[in-house]
């Protein structure tokens, strides 16, 4: 068990949450009326490109984590660290322990050929039913599938999430936390434990995947010289949160009854309800919906949707082009464009990479009988549109699908500042919008900790300390619901 705070009330966590544009260490401070956070160390997230593939330079984002956890020393020193970051993707070990390379990007094309490959071994409605997950392309289990035959996997005694993985540079420690073991397309949705007919089936040893960790257990003291490193208190423990970020972000909706959606809105947009069993039917796997693993027992039946990753991407290439690419006035031009003048799915396949996003959606607008979008505005407008309604169809969907009925939408995450997209999802939804907290990844990662050290007392107070404690916005539906029904069969989406 974790040991109790020496400090008085509110007790200072430190939240190591990697995104996949930039980390941070966010320090949150807890107490019986408390919930205060702020950053002590951001730091990029730059993918790398070498030999023809892309990575994750995890180097570097560890060696950010330590200079975040210094700098939370300096501000009085932390009770307890928790790590999070995104999903699927992983390091291999060797025998010594050592790094083989650094992780692939999920966002690299290998895994293309690896996909009918695994399907052979193990079709498509098998591996559904088993783990319970969404199609995605790049989900662990098609990595591996690529990998397979590698010197690099054939030299691998371990395989490690990358929350793990800095978990394990931390203390020394090996483990795999639950909730992103659940992202893996390996793990059985039924038992939370690692499939062995399917690694068997696969060709995967076994031996790779490390026991199974949940949330709130202790992976282990800061080893002797990360403590010296970062000036924390020798025997400080990491304590296993959510690791993935979207079940951090679950765990601290400000929800006060059962009937509610949410929408984790970042890179991506995880749109979903949060259930006590997995919906692993035939009509479930079609509508392409996973069942991740959330704390105490839930399940996320959530549908993956591309996000913001559309709008970053274009400002990033406006930005490139010399074009004004500041997201306030563009959201403000964005409010007064047409609405519905242009949409596209946010999921289509030439919308992942990274690229041209405007040219992108320009040809996709013309390949599907569109006029594209006239200016900066209306394509802001049209992303955010298509976002709006790809939220509208995954929570309906989501609730038809469970048998659940809905009365309100906590949208949480970076994109709850975006008021546009909030407005719209209100109006595409029909229902109500609660937005905020913007960083409530980081509050679930430190609120699973204060927990875990008897400062709050279950998952409901967690969700009241969070209400009572952090600014919320609300948004009502407002507009034509009938436009947005016939804008969402027109693109396909409803």
């Amino acid at each position: 068990m974790p040991r109790s705070p020496s400090s008085a009330f509110p007790s200072a966590f430190a939240a190591a949450d990697l995104g996949a544009t930039s980390g941070r260490v966010m320090v949150g401070r807890v107490g019986p009326a408390n919930l205060d956070l702020s950053e002590a160390h951001r730091f990029p997230n730059r993918p790398v490109q070498a030999g023809g593939s892309l990575h994750w330079d995890v180097l570097s984002l560890y060696q950010g984590v330590v200079d975040g956890l210094r700098e939370a020393a300096r501000s009085g020193g932390v009770t307890s660290v928790g790590v999070d970051s995104w999903a699927v993707d992983y390091g291999l070990l060797d025998a010594d322990g050592r790094l083989l390379g650094n992780p692939y990007h999920y966002r690299d094309d290998r895994t293309q050929e690896a996909v009918p490959r695994v399907w052979e071994a193990v079709p498509a409605e098998e591996l559904y039913r088993t783990t319970g997950l969404q199609h995605l392309p790049f989900n662990t289990v098609f990595q591996l599938g690529a990998a397979r035959g590698s010197a690099q996997l054939a030299a691998a005694r371990t395989l490690l999430l990358v929350p793990d993985l800095m978990v394990h540079w931390l203390t020394g420690t090996v483990g795999a936390e639950l909730t992103n073991a659940s992202t893996t397309a390996l793990l059985d949705a039924a038992t939370g434990t690692w499939s062995g007919e399917l690694l068997g089936r696969l060709g995967i040893d076994p031996g790779l995947f490390p026991a199974i960790r949940r949330p709130g257990d202790v992976a282990g003291p800061l080893l002797p010289e990360v403590a010296r490193a970062t000036g924390l208190a020798e025997g400080t423990p990491v304590v296993t949160v959510a690791s993935h970020d979207t079940a951090s972000a679950v765990a601290a909706v400000p929800a006060d009854r059962p009937g509610f959606g949410y929408v984790s809105c970042g890179t991506w947009s995880l749109a979903g309800l949060e259930l006590d069993r997995p919906v692993v039917t035939d009509a479930s796997r079609a509508a392409n919906f996973t069942n991740e693993r959330g704390i105490d027992g839930t399940f996320r039946f959530l549908r993956n949707i591309m996000g913001l990753w559309l709008l970053t991407e274009t400002l990033r290439t406006w930005a490139g082009e010399g074009l004004p690419s500041d997201l306030a006035p563009l959201l403000a031009r964005a409010a007064e464009a047409p609405p519905f003048a242009a949409l596209v799915d946010p999921d289509a396949p030439e919308f992942l990479a990274p690229g041209d996003m405007p040219a992108r959606i320009t040809a996709y607008c013309r390949r599907t009988g569109q006029r594209p979008p006239a200016d900066q505005g209306a394509m802001v407008r049209c992303i955010l549109e298509s976002l709006a309604l790809a939220h509208r169809v995954a929570l309906r969907t989501a609730a038809e699908l469970s048998g659940r009925d809905l009365d309100v939408v906590h949208l949480v995450g970076g994109g709850s500042r975006n008021d546009l997209l909030c407005q719209l999802t209100a109006d595409a939804t029909g229902l109500p919008v609660v937005a905020g907290p913007t960083e409530a990844t980081a509050l679930g990662n430190i609120l699973v900790q204060a927990r875990a050290h008897g400062l709050v007392a279950d998952h409901a107070a967690m969700r009241r300390l969070v209400a009572d404690t952090q600014h919320l916005r609300h948004y009502r539906p407002s507009g034509d619901p009938h436009a947005w029904t016939a804008a969402a069969a027109r693109v396909g989406l409803g």
